[in-house]
């Protein structure tokens, strides 16, 4: 019997734009994605025989083949062409429903973790392969970091580690349906696109100042959701440079100045947890899976 357990990051989308239509009906977009310091944690056993099980300490959650870490192990043993009896653990701290890539950031702990524990050797950009047929955003929560990403998401490029942001993360009890959100997408005229371009320049050139601006996200034009518009309005009352939605929703993140004593990052924190189901103070990081 093998054993790992390994912590599984979080993302979001400092930028993300829809660019058009494919004929299969994908939506291609541009966006910038952002690994973040908000970690699930995924236990993983192998032993001799065959079979899948999965449990989860959150409500709600499939521990079925409907689950995308489920369904991660099916396709890792299918493409190693290897049997073996599976158990997965889920401990979750990231929110469903978020834009934050819960479920996808689990799928890639297990397509990661089981290539080590079963000796598969497939390389990084091999397992995203894998991974894209499970989810858009799998292959990103295999890379980590920061990444250009294009296509319907699976097309990385890595991009020099942000500057230091100091985030907090707030989620209401709504979500969105991200094949919704795309319908709506495709009912916008003349919507106004994020800018990508100045984003991609902020990174390599190291500007925050150009960064937050350019901070966007198209969704934000396309869906209807209460909570989404109150955590931006509260988090810019609470002092939010920036307050943006991340994927198709419903979580947003404010970016808060860095002079910004810590009394009042804390007491954001305090106020907005007294008002919301999810609330998270976190940074950037460049590490997508932690070995505890």
């Amino acid at each position: 019997m093998k054993r790992m357990t390994l912590q599984t990051a979080a993302k979001i989308n400092l930028s993300l734009d829809v660019t058009g239509k494919r004929p299969d009906g994908y939506h291609t977009l541009e966006s910038i994605f952002q690994s973040v310091d908000i970690y699930d944690t995924v236990g993983l056993t192998a032993e001799e025989g065959e079979g899948i099980s999965l449990s989860c300490d959150a409500p709600g959650v499939p521990c079925d083949g409907h689950n995308l870490a489920w369904k991660a192990a099916e396709a890792l043993l299918q493409a190693a062409g290897k049997r073996a009896k599976i158990t997965i653990t889920l401990h979750k701290e990231i929110p469903s429903g978020a834009g934050m890539g819960g479920g996808s950031s689990d799928a890639a702990g297990v397509l990661w973790g089981l290539n080590e524990l079963l000796g598969c050797g497939f390389t990084n950009a091999q397992l995203r392969e894998i991974g894209v047929k499970l989810g858009a955003d799998v292959p990103f929560l295999l890379l980590g970091g920061t990444a250009y990403a294009e296509g319907v998401g699976e097309v990385l490029t890595s991009l020099p580690a942000v500057p230091p942001l100091r985030l907090i993360i707030v989620k209401g009890t709504q979500s969105v349906s991200t094949p919704a959100a795309y319908k709506a997408i495709d009912t916008l005229e003349a919507p106004s696109h994020p800018d990508t371009a100045a984003m991609l320049q902020a990174i390599r050139t190291g500007d925050a100042a150009l960064l937050k601006r350019s901070c966007g996200n198209l969704f934000e034009q396309a869906i209807d959701c209460s909570d989404v518009t109150r955590a931006r309005q509260r988090l810019a009352e609470l002092g939010a440079e920036y307050a943006v939605m991340t994927g198709s929703g419903a979580a947003v993140f404010g970016i808060f100045p860095e002079d910004l004593p810590e009394a009042r990052l804390t007491e954001a924190v305090q106020t907005l947890g007294q008002e919301f189901a999810f609330v998270r103070r976190c940074e950037p990081t460049e590490r997508q899976f932690l070995i505890p």
